[in-house]
Parts: structure tokens; C-alpha cells; sequence
């Protein structure tokens, strides 16, 4: 049971890793896309957990850098 698990997650792996190495500018696009959504968000829902903890913020800047990173080693 382990090693069918293992061998779904590791071939889902290759097919991420091959849809991303064609489409290096993605991850950093989306991270920044996520980092405006927050701005957007400080201004409608300024009360709002999300807008007050700037989740939208960090995950976007988390998915920019691990991106980059992805694309520097792609």
C-alpha cells in the first residue's frame, strides 16, 4: 500500500516538475498576482482576518521564491 502511494506521488512529481520546466515565469506570476490580490483586499475588507493577517501576502511572496528558486535549478 505504501509503495503504490509512494509511486503515484513520485510520478506526479515528474509530471509537475516537467509542466513547470516549460513555464519557468509561472510560479513567480502567480506569487505576485496573490500579492496585488492582498492589496486589493486591505482596501475592500479592511477588518477581515485575511486582510488584517495578509495571508494573500505571504503565500504569494512564499510561491514567488520558491519560483524562482525552481526555475533557477530547472
Amino acid at each position: 500500500m505504501r509503495r503504490n502511494v509512494l509511486n503515484w506521488l513520485s510520478a506526479q512529481l515528474d509530471k509537475l516538475s516537467e509542466y513547470l520546466a516549460h513555464r519557468k515565469g509561472l510560479l513567480p506570476m502567480i506569487g505576485m498576482g496573490l500579492i496585488a490580490l492582498n492589496l486589493l483586499f486591505q482596501f475592500l475588507f479592511g477588518s477581515h482576518w485575511i486582510a488584517t493577517s495578509n495571508f494573500f501576502l505571504h503565500l504569494g511572496i512564499l510561491i514567488a521564491i520558491f519560483g524562482i528558486l525552481l526555475a533557477w535549478a530547472l
